[in-house]
């Protein structure tokens, strides 16, 4: 791709990143609830005082000032001050990232780990009780809750078999130090082999219920994408050479039919990122989603609006990084 060609797309982003600005400030603003009322709860305070806080939060402008602010801040990376925690918006979020990501990263791991060698199998054993079990599968996966899920399995490991943690991150009698944020690094940093095994433990439910619908979807495309390769002249000459089965299948077929696949896997995960707040919210995961969750509620409008900026960064950037694997995969296609 062309310098031009890669800036012309970029320049694409703006539009998109403020329009998704607009739509979120807007929906905050109007979302019904004080702030202000909310923090003082059952406290005892002078309409002095009150109007004194809702001026030192800056809800006491207009609408359209407010939004001008965010926007002229938000260039330079600044959020505002969290109504919460009384503390920057962008060091908060920067402090719940490594769990969100490292729960995301591990749920991308597990659902491709799944889904390309069901997808695979699926196809070459097209119409088989094999396949069928697969397909059903596959159709659970995408319309099962997720919340519903996380609580069966939930109530299954944690609390009938006591096999898995019901919540969190780690257990209270680990102590780690914090280097990268990552728990499954600084674990393995420390040299403390308990304390990642007992990281691992409890990443393994959420990410199985965050990457269940991932998992649906990509064994389906992989299944679609090999029955099509698998039907190429290509793929029939190879047959015709005498070549074995698996170098068919792993080296002429699977290498064309996981193009669709990586593109697809490369959308998704932004969605795992949006469906990471229920999951965390199920599971007590003290990463962004729950704390989205958690400022929705407590109308902590400069939070909120920056989580689902950078959300929607994030979504931009990795259907941008899709469209260039798909060109590097398959250079026929130009974008």
């Amino acid at each position: 791709m062309s310098l031009s060609k890669l800036l012309e797309r970029i320049a694409q982003l703006v539009p998109v990143l403020l329009g998704v600005s607009v739509i979120a400030f807007t929906m905050m603003a109007l979302t019904p609830g004080d702030p202000v009322q909310i923090m003082i709860g059952d406290q005892a305070i002078t309409a002095e005082q009150e109007a004194q806080l809702r001026h030192d939060m800056g809800l006491d402008r207009p609408m359209v000032e407010r939004f001008f602010i965010f926007l002229g801040n938000a260039t330079h990376f600044d959020f505002g001050e969290s109504f919460y925690h009384k503390r920057p918006v962008a060091d908060v979020i920067a402090e719940r990232m490594p769990a969100t990501i490292e729960l995301s990263l591990v749920a991308l791991v597990v659902a491709l780990a799944t889904a390309i060698p069901l997808g695979v199998l699926a196809a070459i054993k097209k119409n088989s009780i094999f396949d069928r079990i697969a397909t059903v599968g596959s159709l659970l996966g995408v319309s099962l809750p997720g919340f519903w899920f996380g609580i069966l399995l939930l109530m299954l490991f944690a609390v009938h078999l006591h096999l898995l943690p019901v919540s969190g991150r780690i257990g209270f009698d680990s102590e780690v130090p914090n280097v990268t944020g990552f728990l499954l690094i600084d674990t393995l940093v420390a040299g403390n082999m308990k304390a990642f095994g007992d990281a691992v433990a409890h990443l393994i439910l959420p990410a199985i219920t965050l990457g269940l619908p991932m998992t649906a979807i990509l064994m389906r495309v992989t299944r679609t994408s090999m029955l099509e390769v698998l039907r190429q002249d290509y793929v029939t000459f190879a047959d015709a050479k005498g070549l074995s089965r698996r170098r068919v299948l792993f080296r002429h077929a699977l290498k064309n039919a996981l193009i669709p696949t990586v593109s697809v896997a490369a959308i998704e995960t932004g969605s795992l990122l949006g469906g990471n707040m229920i999951v965390e919210t199920v599971y007590g995961w003290p990463g962004l989603g729950r704390l989205v969750v958690e400022s929705i509620f407590l109308r902590n409008y400069p939070l909120v609006q920056a989580a689902v900026l950078f959300y929607a960064v994030t979504y931009v950037l990795l259907n941008f990084v899709a469209d260039l694997l798909y060109t590097v995969l398959n250079p026929r296609v130009k974008l």
